[in-house]
C-alpha cells in the first residue's frame, strides 16, 4: 500500500488516503451525513408533534411538558449538527 502526496492549489501538501480519498472528500461525506441525520431528526420531531396534537387534554399531568422537552431536545441536537460548519 502506498500513500501519495499531492500539492493543493494553496501550495500545501495534501495527503491522499488509499483509494484516492482526500481530506475534502472526507469533509464532504461528513457534512452529508450530518445533514441527513439533521433531516431525520427533524422528521422525527414532526411525527412526534403530529401524534401528540389533540392528546394533551386526555393524558397525565407532565406528559405535555415531556413531549415539549423532547421536541426541544431533538431540535437543539439537529441544530448542533451543522452549527459552525459548512
Amino acid at each position: 500500500m502506498t500513500i501519495s502526496l499531492a500539492i493543493d492549489q494553496g501550495g500545501a501538501l495534501n495527503e491522499f488516503r488509499p483509494g484516492g480519498i482526500n481530506d475534502g472528500m472526507l469533509q464532504a461525506m461528513d457534512t452529508a451525513k450530518r445533514h441527513a441525520l439533521q433531516k431525520d431528526l427533524r422528521a422525527l420531531a414532526a411525527n412526534i408533534r403530529a401524534d401528540a396534537e389533540g392528546r394533551y387534554d386526555s393524558v397525565e399531568p407532565g406528559w405535555q411538558a415531556g413531549v415539549e422537552w423532547t421536541l426541544l431536545w431533538i431540535e437543539n441536537t439537529a441544530s448542533q449538527l451543522t452549527k459552525d460548519r459548512p
